[in-house]
């Protein structure tokens, strides 16, 4: 539509000077906002400066000596409307004080000897002035409002997007935990099964060793072999079913320490008690919270050098007086974790021992996460591994708290 407007401006033109100074507002006016340069705040700048020089010399052309009578007059509104739509107030008041200047510049071409100025006139000149003034003003608001409107949208869009592509991913993991739990289903299933023909196994390699105890020492040999795998393989399968059954800890008020003490008197791990007064007994599973602390010493103790300490330390830490955690820390001073396995470790199947399941850490996770806790591991290579338990402070409603 506006390069029809211009097509008619241009046909309307008395002469080719003038036609070609229409014809260069025209072309500055319609680039606007499509080229790259002109997007840009310089860019801007230098269009509007063009478009005012081109408007004063179209003006100029087509000015009567001394009786300013030029039709186009009104064409210097283009500037000072492209500077109000696209650029700020700054640029806006000063694009209208020049718009203005120019306006007012064609008096000093006038030959005051010969020619009087009407009363109303200065009147007139002063109302053409403001109206200028008032129609940037007017378009740079409009402006600003549709930029602001326009950047709402934009970030509405970017959140949408980034909302979609979250969704996406959402469905995404849902599938993957889907096949997840059927494949979990059938495997455990399969482990349970597993048990009985291990169990027939078993028992005749021992009944195979025995009765060949005297007579045949290579059968006696392999049937021991047989019953220690079919033993190895057992603890296997139990540990799966372990990690795969679903976990609801049986709360009941304990002292955290005594827990860790009997974990360490199972594993027969000696430690460096570093306990805190402060820590409350609360609720929770202590059977299930013992077989955490057996496999963190287990582990910290194979991954120390004879002699290297382990040291277990309980504190209390307070969010809030209704928020209440209390942490536990296993750290000892062994070969650590290698940094490509620190992000994975508690993930099932990940080990970093030649003859381990990489089933252990993930059912000390289970564990943690079932109690409503939080895990977190922090290791160097060669200088050992601290392995962090938070757990929430619960209180069962016959002890209160």
């Amino acid at each position: 539509m506006l390069a029809v407007l211009f097509g008619a401006l241009i046909f309307l033109a008395h002469d080719l000077p003038q036609k070609a100074l229409v014809l260069g507002l025209a072309a500055l006016q319609l680039i606007e906002g499509r080229v790259r340069l002109l997007r840009m705040p310089a860019g801007r700048l230098t269009s509007v400066f063009l478009q005012l020089a081109l408007s004063v010399e179209l003006i100029h052309q087509t000015n009567s000596p001394n009786n300013l009578d030029s039709p186009y007059y009104p064409i210097l509104l283009l500037p000072v409307v492209s500077t109000a739509a696209y650029l700020g107030v700054v640029a806006t008041v000063t694009a209208s004080v020049a718009a203005v200047a120019a306006y007012l510049s064609f008096l000093l071409f006038v030959d005051w000897k010969h020619v009087e100025l009407p009363e109303e006139a200065e009147h007139v000149l002063a109302i053409r002035c403001l109206l200028m003034a008032a129609t940037a003003v007017l378009v740079n608001a409009l402006g600003a409002a549709v930029r602001s409107e326009s950047a709402r949208n934009k970030a509405t869009a970017e959140k949408l997007a980034a909302a979609n592509e979250s969704l996406l991913a959402a469905e995404a993991a849902v599938r993957r935990a889907e096949r997840l739990a059927a494949l979990g289903q059938l495997t455990a299933g399969l482990a349970h099964e597993l048990r009985n023909p291990l169990a027939s196994i078993k028992g005749s390699a021992d009944l195979l060793a025995r009765g060949s105890a005297g007579r045949d020492p290579v059968a006696r040999e392999l049937g021991e072999i047989i019953s220690s795998e079919v033993d190895r393989t057992n603890l296997l399968v139990t540990r799966f079913l372990d990690f795969a059954r679903p976990l609801e800890p049986r709360r009941e008020m304990a002292d955290i320490a005594d827990v860790v003490d009997r974990a360490a008197a199972r594993a027969g791990v000696p430690i460096v008690r570093e306990y805190s007064r402060d820590v409350p007994r609360f609720a929770f599973d202590p059977a299930l919270m013992e077989q955490v602390f057996l496999n963190l010493l287990t582990n910290a103790a194979q991954a120390s050098a004879p002699g290297k300490p382990v040291t277990v330390a309980t504190r209390l830490t307070e969010h809030g007086p209704a928020d209440q955690t209390v942490e536990v820390t296993v750290a000892d001073e062994g070969c650590g974790i290698p940094p490509d396995k620190l992000e994975t470790i508690f993930n099932p199947f990940v080990t970093t021992k030649q003859d381990g399941v990489g089933l252990g850490l993930a059912i000390v996770a289970k564990i943690v996460d079932g109690h409503g806790g939080k895990m977190t591991v922090e290791s160097e290579p060669g200088a050992g591994s601290t392995f962090r338990i938070s757990l929430p402070i619960v209180y069962l409603a016959a002890d209160g708290a």
